[in-house]
Order: structure tokens, then C-alpha cells, then sequence
């Protein structure tokens, strides 16, 4: 595999050797080789660092002014802190259930 070199490939295997060179696309077809990769849009990297910032900014009250500072609709961030919440909330329950199984091992040790 070492042995491969750019004039060996051909269309947009080529293509993307000579965007991220030789031997970084070598370990992605060591790694990846035959499977499908998505490469998300520059834009939904960005949504996702936003939306954290918003989430992380609401105090409960302030959907005006976070709509105004990120140039959304006061709907658009509603759905973003609410997203942002549900899936706080799965992790939470996720933890107590964890903690209590094991409160329920531990009282079972005892009675």
C-alpha cells in the first residue's frame, strides 16, 4: 500500500490525494476502505458550535435576544434550546437508571 502514488489514481480518488496528500490518503483507505463516508457541509459544523452557544447562554427567559444575536427566528432558537434540553434529559434519566440499579444491587446485598 505504501508503494501507491498519485499518478496511480485516477478521478476523485486522485482528486482527494492531492487535497489531503499521499499518505493521509492512504490511512483513509486503510481505514475506510469499501465503506461510505459522509462529509458534512461547513454550515452544519458551524449550526452545531452555535446551537451549543445558545443552549448554553439561555437563562430561561431570553429567546429575544438570542434570536436578535444570531440572526434566527425566536422559533428557530426555541426548537434549538429544546433539542438541546430533551436530549440533557435523556442523558440524566440515562444516569439514574444507572444509579439506580445500583442502589438496588447494594440493597439487595443487605436485605
Amino acid at each position: 500500500m505504501e508503494h501507491i502514488k498519485l499518478s496511480d489514481l485516477q478521478g476523485d480518488q486522485r482528486e482527494l490525494a492531492e487535497l489531503i496528500g499521499i499518505e493521509n490518503y492512504i490511512k483513509m483507505v486503510q481505514r475506510y476502505s469499501g465503506t461510505s463516508i459522509y462529509i458534512a457541509k461547513i454550515d452544519k459544523l458551524l449550526n452545531s458550535k452555535r446551537d451549543a452557544e445558545i443552549i448554553k447562554s439561555f437563562n430561561g427567559r431570553n429567546y429575544k435576544y438570542l434570536a436578535y444575536k444570531y440572526c434566527l427566528s425566536e422559533r428557530t432558537v426555541r426548537d434549538i434550546i429544546s433539542k438541546g434540553y430533551n436530549q440533557n434529559a435523556v442523558e440524566q434519566m440515562s444516569f439514574l437508571m444507572t444509579v439506580k440499579y445500583k442502589l438496588q444491587k447494594i440493597f439487595e446485598m443487605f436485605f
